[in-house]
């Protein structure tokens, strides 16, 4: 797996695991008036791993963000350095795309 597709599933992972806290929040606020004793003990134990999820989601969004931003700064920084060469780049991905349309 190449490190773009890497980091595309992380993203989406953190997305769809969003989606389930927000649920997994929906469903407790929603049992709040339910009784007995062991309901409210399964319930602050959700409450407990839920916060855990929250914390780790929020550190592996701040580390894609992190990557993100380091991967644009090394970008910027090669175009600056070599802009003929990303001239090149660039031109060479556009006659392939040009081509793969082409054949359509």
């Amino acid at each position: 797996m190449n490190k773009l597709s890497y980091d595309v599933s992380k993203e989406q992972l953190i997305d769809d695991f969003r989606v389930v806290v927000a649920d997994a929040e929906a469903l407790l606020n929603a049992t709040v008036n339910q009784g007995g004793e062991k309901f409210a003990e399964v319930r602050a134990k959700a409450e407990q791993s839920l916060g855990v999820a929250k914390a780790r989601m929020a550190e592996a969004q701040a580390a894609l963000l992190v990557q993100t931003k380091a991967a644009a700064k090394a970008t910027d920084l090669y175009v600056h350095e070599k802009p003929w060469q990303a001239i090149g780049v660039a031109a060479g991905f556009s006659l392939v795309i040009g081509l793969l349309i082409g054949r359509r």
